[in-house]
């Protein structure tokens, strides 16, 4: 296929991903789901789970192999925007405001389901299929923990965002809980990326450079990055900072950690105010209708359900999501409960933690890529993936939101009638 011909199958391409992430996305809402969590059932559906299986010559005709390594590209440019944005919200406040508790939940958000995750693995038979031969059943334990322990924080922050609390006490407790937790997440599966290395002195090199990134962030780099505080955001300072934001994402690919944490901590490390609202405004829209769905896709197109196809198998897929679960959702809940927060609350905090969404997709994807899980591991780790992410906005509006509803009718009865107008 001539790169014509690729160009052509992309636009194509594109089309069919964003009409079938927007469809999904609009079924969804009847079910009381986010659109992020629409776009990775519609990755699925356009993968060979539904499309490839229904029609597999219109779907290897769509998505050929040749035109992989271009959709692999523009979804890793979206990763690494999306992730900068994510750590231009990321606010060291809300940890100082809620240290204590927030520090309890994600502790137990982390250890709990990493103990669960780590166990599993070393539980697992190798001849399973699982792991391939290239990973230690150490790294795999390690690897299998750091995924069980990740969260949705992105779309935790979503859900808050949409129901007007995320300023609340428990709005700012699950962001400051779940902030913490990836950051701990993120810095495991650095340290597990560069374990894996064949050679000692590359791992070595690459904990001891990740390390050097972080404080060179912090103290060389963000005070030089106030410049971007004082400008408008127009044409030159758009591309230094893409300028910036690349460099970084290239800085932490270089050293043996992936991408997407360079991305992360220059986020972290950027001015506030006016510079990071011009920032989301302008490249939130693109970034989250554009390429962020193409990576959904792509996790689709190397999830095949079809490989989940025996009695032992399933019944593992049944026991990740239910170890899932009692892992990050139970045991969040019981330290929130610990920290001294009400039930309601509690079990509000536990099923938000439970999500897992985007974060979980771009582990997985780190680990299939880096040669470390099988396709038949990553189809079982995804769908855990998305049923602890669709269960988050029903169980939260089940356990929170009646209590939301009765106060804002309580509000409105109170309020005076107003003639229209």
């Amino acid at each position: 296929m001539s790169n014509f011909d690729l160009v052509l199958k992309l636009f194509l391409q594109l089309t069919v991903i964003l009409a079938a992430c927007r469809v999904v996305g609009w079924l969804g809402r009847f079910a009381g789901q986010t659109q992020v969590v629409s776009e990775m059932i519609a990755g699925v559906l356009l993968g060979p789970s539904l499309l490839g299986a229904l029609a597999p010559t219109m779907h290897q005709w769509l998505f050929p192999k040749a035109s992989m390594p271009i959709l692999y590209a523009i979804s890793q440019i979206g990763l690494v925007l999306y992730m900068f944005m994510v750590g231009l919200e990321f606010d060291t406040n809300l940890i100082r405001g809620r240290l204590r508790s927030a520090g309890m939940i994600s502790a137990s958000g982390i250890l709990v389901p990493f103990a669960l995750g780590a166990a599993l693995a070393f539980s697992l038979n190798r001849d399973a299929g699982l792991f391939t031969a290239r990973i230690s059943p150490m790294m795999a334990a390690l690897y299998m923990g750091a995924a069980m322990s990740i969260t949705a924080f992105p779309m935790l922050a979503r859900i808050l965002y949409e129901r007007g609390i995320s300023k609340t006490r428990i709005g700012t407790l699950s962001l400051a809980a779940g902030s913490l937790d990836d950051a701990m997440a993120w810095c495991l599966l650095a340290f597990i990326l560069a374990a894996v290395k064949s050679d000692a002195s590359i791992a070595m090199a690459a904990i001891f450079g990740g390390a050097v990134y972080v404080l060179a962030m912090i103290y060389l780099v963000k005070p030089l990055l106030r410049w971007f505080a004082e400008r408008e955001l127009d044409v030159t300072t758009t591309t230094v900072m893409l300028m910036v934001v690349m460099l970084c994402a290239w800085s932490t690919d270089a050293i043996g950690i992936y991408a997407v944490f360079g991305a992360f901590i220059c986020g972290t490390c950027m001015p506030r105010g006016r510079f990071a609202e011009a920032v989301q405004e302008k490249f939130g829209l693109i970034t989250e209708a554009l390429l962020v769905p193409v990576f959904f896709v792509y996790s689709g197109l190397n999830t095949q359900i079809g490989l989940v196809n025996s009695a032992p198998l399933l019944m593992l897929a049944a026991l990740v999501i239910l170890l899932a679960i009692i892992g990050k959702g139970l045991a969040c809940a019981l330290a929130a409960r610990a920290s001294g927060e009400p039930w309601r609350e509690s079990w509000t905090i536990g099923a938000l933690m439970n999500a897992r969404g985007l974060m979980e997709l771009i582990i997985l994807n780190i680990g299939l890529e880096k040669g470390l899980i099988t396709s038949t591991l990553f189809t079982i780790m995804v769908l855990m993936a998305i049923v602890t992410t669709v269960m988050a906005s029903p169980l939260f509006y089940w356990i929170y939101g009646r209590q939301m509803n009765a106060v804002n009718a309580s509000l409105a009865g109170a309020a005076p009638a107003h003639p229209r107008t």
